[in-house]
C-alpha cells in the first residue's frame, strides 16, 4: 500500500482534454499532503510525448500503455489497466476528470475494486491521512463534503473549470514506465466505427462565456441574436430543453441535467424561465445574466445581474456595445 495519486490523462488523437491538467494539478496538492507521488496514467496511440507533458505539468511518474486498442476510449480496455495498475501499487487516491469519459471510467473503476467514489468535486483536501473531498448538490444549494473510509483507492472525479491548470516547467524530470495493454482486441466486447463532430463550434463544456435561450425567442430564428451575442464575446450558444424538445436548435446546445452541465465564467440566459432541470446543470456558473420579460421568473434568484425586458431589444443592444468596447480594446 502506498500514498501515491494516480491521475488519468484524458486523452483524444495525442490531445489532451484541459480537464485532465486541472485534474492533475487538483491531484498534486493531495500527493504533497499524502506524502506520496503524484502518477498519470496515459492510455492511447501515439502518446508517448504525453508522458513527458504530464511530467512539466506536475507528475512525478508516469505509465504509458501505447497501443492500437486504446487509440479510441472504450471503458473495459482502459479500466483493465488502471484496475491492474491499481491493484499493483495500491495508490490512495485516482483522481479523473468529470467529463462523460471520466464519469463513466471512475464509477466502472471504483465497483470492480470495491472502493468509494466522489463525484463532480470542487474541492480536495487530507485529513487524518484520508482524502476530503468537497461536492455541490441541490442545483449548488447544499455543498457536501465527502469523508471516506478505509477502503482504497480512493475514487474522486473533479469538476471542470474548478482547479487551475498548473503551470508548466520544462525542468522537471521522472521516471516513465511503458506498460502493456491487459485486453486484446478480440475480447474488447465494444468497437468504435466513426465519429460525427460539429465543425467550428465552441465546446460547451469548456467554454468560457456561454449565451443561452429558452422559450422566450420565440422560434429557431429566434436565435440569431442569440448567436450573434455569442460569437461576439469568442463563447458558446447554449438552450434549454424546451426549445431542444420543440426542435429549435439541436440537443447539442442543451444545457441542464439531461443536457451539459457547464462552469462558465459568464453565463448570459435570454428568455430562459430557470426550471429546476435548467439550473441543475449551470447554477455553478462564475456570473450569471439572466434576461426576461417576467420579473417573477425562477432564473433571477440565481442571477448576479439580472434585465427585466425584452430580449430581442437588450441583447443587440448588448451585442452592439461589446463590439464598440472590443474594438477600442
Amino acid at each position: 500500500m502506498s500514498n501515491n495519486v494516480f491521475v488519468w490523462i484524458d486523452q483524444t488523437d495525442g490531445k489532451v482534454a484541459s480537464i485532465a491538467w486541472q485534474a492533475l494539478g487538483a491531484a498534486r496538492n493531495v500527493a504533497v499532503d499524502l506524502g506520496g507521488k503524484l502518477a498519470a496514467i496515459i492510455l492511447g496511440e501515439n502518446v508517448d510525448e504525453l508522458a513527458t507533458q504530464a511530467i512539466h505539468y506536475g507528475a512525478d511518474l508516469a505509465f504509458v500503455a501505447n497501443d492500437a486498442t486504446f487509440k479510441s476510449f472504450r471503458l473495459e480496455p482502459y479500466a483493465s489497466v488502471i484496475i491492474q495498475l491499481a491493484q499493483a501499487d495500491e495508490p490512495a487516491v485516482i483522481v479523473m476528470g468529470a467529463s462523460n469519459s471520466g464519469l463513466e471510467l471512475a464509477a466502472y473503476i471504483a465497483a470492480k475494486l470495491g472502493v468509494g467514489l466522489a463525484s463532480d468535486c470542487i474541492e480536495l483536501g487530507v485529513a487524518d491521512g484520508r482524502l476530503v473531498a468537497t461536492r455541490s448538490a441541490l442545483i449548488g444549494n447544499l455543498i457536501a463534503k465527502v469523508v471516506f473510509g478505509e477502503a482504497r483507492p480512493q475514487v474522486v472525479t473533479i469538476s471542470r473549470r474548478v482547479f487551475p491548470t498548473p503551470e508548466m516547467d520544462t525542468n522537471r524530470s521522472g521516471e516513465i514506465t511503458a506498460v502493456d495493454p491487459v485486453m486484446t482486441e478480440a475480447n474488447i466486447p465494444t468497437k468504435v466505427e466513426e465519429f460525427e463532430t460539429s465543425a467550428s463550434e465552441v465546446s460547451l463544456t469548456d467554454a468560457r462565456i456561454i449565451v443561452s435561450g429558452g422559450r422566450g425567442v420565440g422560434g429557431p430564428e429566434g436565435f440569431a441574436p442569440i448567436k450573434a451575442l455569442a460569437e461576439m464575446l469568442g463563447g458558446a450558444m447554449g438552450a434549454s430543453r424546451a426549445v431542444v424538445d420543440a426542435g429549435w436548435i439541436p440537443y447539442a446546445h442543451q444545457v441542464g441535467q439531461t443536457g451539459k452541465t457547464v462552469q462558465p465564467d459568464l453565463y448570459i440566459a435570454c428568455g430562459i424561465s430557470g426550471a429546476i432541470q435548467h439550473l441543475a446543470g449551470m447554477r455553478t456558473s462564475k456570473l450569471i445574466v439572466a434576461i426576461n420579460k417576467d420579473r417573477e421568473a425562477p432564473i433571477f434568484k440565481y442571477a448576479h445581474y439580472g434585465i427585466v425586458g425584452d430580449l430581442f431589444q437588450y441583447v443587440p443592444a448588448l451585442t452592439e456595445e461589446f463590439k464598440k468596447r472590443l474594438e477600442i480594446q
